[in-house]
């Protein structure tokens, strides 16, 4: 390995790309705390914002995905491309990286590309059950694939995988000690149940139309509900705080403290999300978005059902919503099974499990 340890990371468009990279980092800094890091990703997205707010340099590439209809934006596809891959490799050069790390998202396409051509080594860190075309196209290349769901052998080289799981942040491990504190912080009733409602940090539409026609039916069940309205919705829902046993917020920054007081969850289906709900063992309603590529929320939601460690709603069914969650309420055999099942799915080591194989990639 060389004296000077240089890390590239690639990954962004969204927090589900973008924190498996920045949680990647922070284990590898911690190990390594004289390297020096360098982030890639797409100039117009939120990762120029998010990781030098997490400490870190980043620089940008002018890339977009392909929209799925004919639009003059996909004109100019090619031309973004081969700007990317040609300052890709500008970056590439003058870092001289000894590993490169993807974790999906528009900038890990031409970053990983010019990695390969040149001989580094490479590592993709794919977050679905249904990967995107961009890892598809890389596995090829690529020297390790780590993996959140069995079954991805159907995508990638068998002898390249290993199922990690998915970084998720550490204070999750032990929430089950904060419940107090929790219960504090959010000002609830310790001997009222309590529902909480996620729907990403923008917020979904459909989610909460549905909470909202079923607010005063959820009260009168003696649920307290703690909305996550995304900050799009904030304040058309927020004269519901008025209503008693309610509380919304457009970010819920204490996440640990609000999945240690949760009794009942209705959740999207983000790789993320997924993976910290198999860490924090709640009974889980997944409600997934269909509005995402190769609809993979679904899938994300399916391979968890599939264990019977959750309950999967689509929007279209969504008319289902009170027969389904009456079930939930009043059947605590059943709140206990999907608990228990949802928890033996958590991987909570995988961020270090991931760093241990970038470690054998430098070291070779």
């Amino acid at each position: 390995m060389k004296n000077k340890i240089n890390i590239l990371l690639s990954g962004g468009g969204t927090g589900g790309h973008i924190y498996p990279a920045i949680a990647i980092a922070n284990e590898l800094k911690l190990r390594y705390p004289n390297a020096n890091f360098l982030f890639v990703g797409a100039q117009d997205r939120m990762e120029m914002e998010k990781v030098p707010q997490n400490g870190y340099d980043i620089k940008g590439l002018w890339i977009s995905g392909i929209q799925r209809k004919l639009t003059l934006k996909n004109l100019l596809f090619p031309i973004k491309l081969l700007s990317s891959l040609y300052r890709a490799n500008k970056i590439i050069k003058q870092f001289n990286p000894n590993v490169v790390i993807g974790t999906g998202g528009f900038a890990s396409g031409p970053t990983l590309m010019r990695a390969n051509a040149k001989g580094i080594p490479t590592l993709i860190q794919e977050q679905n059950s249904f990967p995107g075309i961009t890892n598809k196209l890389l596995s090829k290349k690529a020297d390790k694939i780590c993996v959140a769901y069995d079954g991805l052998e159907r995508f990638f080289p068998k002898d390249k995988i290993v199922k990690t799981g998915n970084p998720v942040r550490q204070d999750l491990l032990d929430i089950h000690s904060k419940r107090e504190e929790g219960i504090s912080f959010f000002g609830l009733n310790p001997n009222k149940k309590t529902l909480l409602v996620l729907g990403g940090s923008l917020g979904a539409r459909a989610i909460n139309n549905l909470i909202e026609a079923n607010l005063d039916w959820l009260v009168e069940n003696d649920l307290q509900i703690i909305w996550q309205t995304g900050k799009l919705y904030q304040q058309e829902y927020q004269k519901y705080n008025q209503k008693e046993g309610v509380q919304t917020h457009a970010f819920l920054n204490k996440m640990d403290l609000a999945y240690a007081v949760t009794d009942f969850i209705i959740s999207r289906a983000g790789a993320g999300s997924v993976s910290e709900l198999c860490i924090v063992g709640k009974p889980t309603i997944f409600i997934p978005s269909p509005n995402v590529a190769e609809d993979h929320q679904t899938k994300n939601a399916q391979a968890i059902v599939d264990k019977n460690g959750a309950i999967l709603l689509k929007e279209k069914e969504v008319a289902k919503f009170k027969e389904v969650f009456k079930d939930l309420l009043e059947n605590p055999k059943k709140q206990q099974e999907l608990s228990e099942n949802i928890k033996n799915i958590a991987l909570p080591n995988a961020t270090k499990n991931i760093v241990n194989e970038v470690e054998r990639l430098m070291k070779l």
